[in-house]
């Protein structure tokens, strides 16, 4: 096993909008950056269609988009937290042109703002129409190659972090030279989400936790881990993930409809435009009813369907579909995360010398249901913050890592998929969440494949099972009200450990 000592170079881990502006932020200072895929592949900035949200038009401002923001949130949101974050708004915009994202713009040169589902005003700032993910990190990834203090490491997964004293030491990695110990003492959590854990995502199928379970595994706290977004609106297909039809299509006007042509949201307070929990429940509903359910954009008057949405156009093509002319068939998706590691506004976290940012992180923007287009805005704010905290440490007694430290197997989710669908999907109760514990608690617990994808998925369930509401995003039947008292949650993985045994003790060996 090689070590390489990074002379108290920074390590991140992760390849996504988090992870480089963090990078480019720490500028420069060295900076070793890990990721799984060649940048600008599976990562789920890259697949993000909506664009970023900041209150930049005539007639908003911040205070409206906070607004939208905590009300979306359920009750949870860290309101100071929320607050710098969308105060930080118009200025990441003016750092990602600074860095040559191009940004959607009318004949007169200035931003085209689009609507999104909850948001009150036009806010969403879009690059290539419905490509927004992709330009970002187009214009990134090749500032991020041109840095000479980044030290990019490609095809590199991480397997552990190294910990000693509650302290970073360093990252265990799995590279195209065999392991490699990254000796260090600041490393960033930037690994994206956890949709590669469910049956139906819309994040990549390497997205399955990986930085929850290697924070995890080092003693690091947990928050929110409940709240899983489910996108209600993804193209009802075979392929994995499934490809996302943007809440902006709605915001255009497109409505919901089944196989009757029956428009079954015209009821529901702001129909379509609902947050993503309400209108994902109702579609989840409805099927459950036998429906099948479609996005209809025909008759939405002055829409050039294939120009405003060119990727959308291009995926329905490939799937035989016509969206001008046919309506999309949908279905609801684990799409967005919204706890994670838990951390300060500076993305400091429980152990000493660890950050994180971006989807991997819970900074408490989001509580209990994430507003439209606020992912982006968190990574490109956050990711400078966690890079101003980083510059502003003072370096700690070196500690070296461990002699020894032995990898992980490769992880392999395959195990967990039906397992958290069935328990923790768009509607849960208490006993499919126990059964579900019982289930990933031993897979959890040995060395194979699925160990650290079960242990994401157990410590998702065990969240979701204290939690004994209905709030934002988590749904129990069980327990449809919301509890009088809003709390955000906290887990380490010994207490979820403990209590899976406690809930079925003779799973465990």
């Amino acid at each position: 096993m090689d070590v390489s000592d990074t002379d108290r170079a920074c390590i991140i881990v992760g390849g996504g909008l988090a992870g480089l502006t963090t990078a480019l932020s720490l500028a420069p200072e060295p900076v070793f950056l890990l990721s799984k895929a060649p940048l600008g592949f599976e990562a789920s900035s890259v697949l993000a269609q909506g664009g970023i949200a900041a209150s930049l038009g005539e007639g908003d401002d911040f205070s409206l988009h906070l607004a939208d923001t905590l009300k979306a949130g359920d009750g949870l949101c860290d309101e100071s937290v929320a607050s710098a974050i969308l105060k930080a708004a118009p200025l990441a915009i003016s750092e990602l042109i600074r860095c040559g994202v191009p940004f959607d713009r009318d004949a007169q040169g200035r931003l085209v703002l689009g609507l999104e589902a909850a948001h009150s005003r036009r806010r969403i700032i879009h690059a290539g129409g419905d490509s927004s993910g992709r330009e970002i990190m187009r214009a990134l990834t090749r500032l991020v190659r041109e840095t000479p203090s980044i030290t990019l490491i490609e095809g590199a997964t991480a397997r552990r972090l190294l910990v000693e004293d509650n302290a970073v030491t360093g990252i265990l990695a799995e590279t195209h030279r065999g392991p490699v110990v990254f000796a260090a003492d600041r490393a960033v959590i930037a690994t994206g989400g956890i949709g590669g854990l469910f049956q139906y995502g819309t994040n990549p199928a390497g997205s399955w936790g990986q930085g929850l379970a290697l924070a995890a595994r080092a003693g690091a706290a947990m928050a929110d881990l409940e709240f899983i977004q489910f996108h209600p609106t993804a193209l009802d297909s075979r392929s994995f993930p499934l490809k996302l039809i943007s809440e902006t299509v709605r915001g255009e006007g497109a409505i919901l409809i089944d196989e009757t042509g029956h428009r079954f949201m015209a009821g529901i307070p702001d129909a379509e435009l609902a947050p993503r929990d309400v209108v994902a429940r109702a579609v989840w509903r409805h099927m459950a009813a036998g429906h099948k359910v479609f996005l209809d954009a025909r008759g939405v008057q002055g829409l050039d369907f294939p120009r405003r949405f060119p990727a959308i156009t291009g995926f329905c093509h490939a799937a035989g579909i016509d969206p001008v002319t046919e309506p999309i068939p949908i279905r609801p998706a684990a799409h967005y995360h919204m706890g994670g590691i838990a951390v300060d506004l500076a993305g400091r976290s429980s152990i000493e010398g660890l950050w994180a940012c971006g989807e991997s992180a819970c900074t408490g923007l989001h509580g209990a249901n994430r507003l439209a287009s606020n992912s982006l805005l968190e990574a490109a704010v956050c990711g400078r913050f966690v890079a101003e905290s980083i510059k502003g440490t003072v370096p700690g007694r070196r500690r070296k890592p461990p002699v020894g430290a032995r990898a992980r197997a490769p992880a392999n989710p395959l195990a967990v998929l039906k397992i958290l669908s069935n328990a923790a999907g768009v509607l849960r109760d208490g006993d499919g969440l126990a059964a579900a514990a019982a289930e990933l608690l031993p897979l959890a617990l040995a060395e194979g494949e699925a160990s650290d994808p079960a242990l994401a998925g157990l410590m998702i369930v065990i969240a979701a099972l204290w939690r004994r509401e209905s709030r934002g995003a988590h749904a129990r039947t069980d327990f449809p009200t919301r509890d009088v008292h809003a709390r955000r949650s906290t887990l380490r993985l010994g207490d979820a450990i403990t209590a899976a045994r406690e809930l079925a003790p003779e799973r465990v060996a």
